[in-house]
């Protein structure tokens, strides 16, 4: 059943996700980038530079163990997930950036993902060369996260119509599956999340508290608008704990280093709703010019 949960239905799982992701994208998206560089070049230096060196602190402040370590970096290594957008629109943020980043990321994440991935096990599981991302499976990582989104953009372009209508229900589903997987990898490995739970929380908890602060006052200092600012918060704080998940059990092979994503999935969408909520008190928004 583990073998069949790890092999067949968590890739899939996250296919689904990642194809609803390309049913609302379009080449535009990635054109936006070229036409407005600024704030998307901000958010990914907090996102591929930042947050890794971030992480990589708290790890080693909290003392945490070798395989959680590791999978905390892949989870600060995951880009964001595709929730953001619904939290970006909820507390006012520019929607169409959360999208261009999602996009951009994505297509990033294949490479600096297993970069990430690699590095951390060499830093705190040195003696274990078989674990990692080598080619075959850095091919399997390009293979669960880009091809299901081109799936999806190639839907897009041929059925617009249709991908227009299946983008609510796709959402919906995707939040589904996400809370399936994360009870499943929680489920799986109770003994060592209840070992582990106490560490788990405090690091997940400040993780994402930092990861929002930081996407939302980095763009700040470099002037970017606060409607972008906000879209940048809740881009790089809630990260795609699938992703993650599937990454650990899927392609590196342990169960322990999901934990950490399984942790951050269930508390990022609290954490983030009170940071929306103080958002809204705190930053004025202009309303949107019609």
């Amino acid at each position: 059943m583990d073998s069949a949960l790890t092999t067949v239905a968590l890739p899939l799982a996250l296919g689904i996700i990642m194809f609803g992701l390309g049913l609302s994208l379009t080449p535009d998206d990635f054109r936006r980038v070229a036409r407005s560089p600024k704030p998307v070049l901000v958010a990914l230096a907090c996102q591929l530079l930042i947050l890794p060196v971030v992480c990589f602190g708290l790890v080693k402040l909290l003392d945490l163990p070798p395989l959680l370590a590791v999978g905390m970096m892949l989870l600060a290594a995951s880009p964001g997930g595709t929730t953001a957008n619904l939290y970006s629109h909820l507390f006012r943020g520019d929607v169409a950036l959360n999208v261009s980043l999602t996009a951009v990321n994505s297509v990033i994440a294949v490479f600096t993902l297993p970069l990430i991935t690699n590095l951390s096990i060499q830093l705190f599981l040195p003696e274990q060369e078989e674990l990692g991302v080598q080619f075959a499976k850095a091919v399997e990582v390009f293979a669960i996260v880009l091809l299901p989104v081109i799936a999806g953009m190639l839907v897009r372009w041929w059925k617009p119509s249709f991908a227009i209508r299946m983008d609510k229900p796709v959402r919906i589903a995707s939040m589904i599956i996400l809370a399936v997987v994360i009870v499943g990898a929680i489920v799986s490995n109770w003994a060592l999340l209840v070992e582990n739970v106490g560490r788990l929380a405090v690091i997940t908890v400040v993780f994402c508290l930092l990861s929002l602060a930081v996407g939302f006052f980095v763009p700040r200092l470099f002037r970017v608008e606060p409607r972008q600012a906000i879209a940048s918060s809740f881009e790089i704080g809630i990260h795609n704990a699938t992703l993650a998940i599937v990454i650990a059990q899927t392609v590196i092979g342990s169960i322990e280093m999901s934990l950490p994503g399984a942790v951050y999935g269930v508390l990022m969408f609290f954490i983030a709703l009170g940071w929306g909520f103080l958002l809204r008190r705190l930053v004025p928004v202009p309303e949107l010019s019609r």
